[in-house]
């Protein structure tokens, strides 16, 4: 088993609680590796999970788990634990599973799944948007869209995001989170393949050639993905298109790294805005 065969790798490192004096991994973790490596697969899907099995009427439920050992993972190991979707069956999907430290493969896994009602706990067929959401992914299909429109377009996609994310979580007063400006902006809206809404932001024109980014909400499940990354660069590049040769966002400090990555620069000093801490940033288009 090679790791070209997997277009999915998690990336963790081993900690002292999961060794034993040896200071080698415990034999039943890595069956828990694969679990949180899960996880992050449905991440990686574009999918939030308990979201999506609530929209499809069920939930997946674990038939077997089975690992085979080739070596062990030491104590500050950075392992690499990738997954693929290996089959789908009428109601069960079986992934396989491979840990490496390096190039060096450790553990080989196997997971398979049994679609079924959550109440009645009997299986059921696989729907086909799921189906299809794995397949695609496993394919190397993009797994979202990225729409831009006016707020007349796009406002039933994106104000309950921003409901969920700013008012619901943040606990931003509602007057302060809807204004005039939603109705002149850009507005940017991320779907899954099940129209799902994961990711939004908006583009203001704050003066000649400099555009204002705001409002930038992603989901709280897929937060760690590169949708926040992918909203804010198709505002960008319709900022470029139209002449901007600067693009600034008042980042919430708690998400200054995030736009220190992608090569934005403080300016100014810390404030408060609806009660968060905020920091001016801007770059050049």
């Amino acid at each position: 088993m090679k790791r070209q065969d997997f277009r999915f790798s998690h990336r963790m490192r081993v900690r002292w609680v999961e060794v034993d004096m040896q200071e080698i991994v415990f034999n039943g973790h890595y069956l828990m590796y694969f679990d949180t490596a899960v996880t992050d697969y449905w991440r990686q899907v574009a999918m939030p999970y308990a979201a999506t099995m609530h929209q499809l009427g069920g939930d997946m439920y674990v038939k077997k788990a089975s690992v085979e050992y080739h070596a062990s993972a030491e104590m500050d190991d950075f392992l690499d634990v990738c997954l693929r979707c290996d089959r789908i069956g009428n109601s069960s999907m079986g992934f396989v599973g491979a840990i490496y430290r390096g190039d060096e493969l450790l553990i080989t896994g196997e997971l398979v799944y049994v679609y079924a009602d959550p109440v009645a706990k009997k299986s059921l067929p696989v729907p086909a948007a799921l189906r299809g959401m794995l397949e695609a992914f496993e394919k190397g299909e993009d797994m979202v869209d990225l729409r831009l429109g006016a707020w007349s377009e796009l406002q039933d996609l994106a104000s309950p995001l921003r409901t969920e994310v700013f008012v619901q979580e943040q606990k931003v007063p509602a007057d302060m989170e809807w204004d005039d400006e939603d109705a002149t902006a850009l507005h940017a809206v991320l779907s899954n393949r099940m129209g799902m809404v994961l990711a939004t932001g908006r583009l203001l024109q704050a003066g000649p050639g400099v555009a204002r980014i705001g409002r930038m909400a992603v989901k709280k499940q897929m937060r760690g993905s590169d949708l926040g990354r992918r909203v804010l660069k198709g505002l960008m590049d319709a900022a470029r298109a139209r002449g901007d040769t600067q693009v600034v966002l008042h980042a919430q400090c708690s998400a200054q790294g995030f736009y220190t990555r992608l090569g934005f620069q403080a300016q100014g000093e810390v404030f408060e805005e609806a009660g968060i801490a905020h920091i001016e940033m801007a770059m050049a288009l």
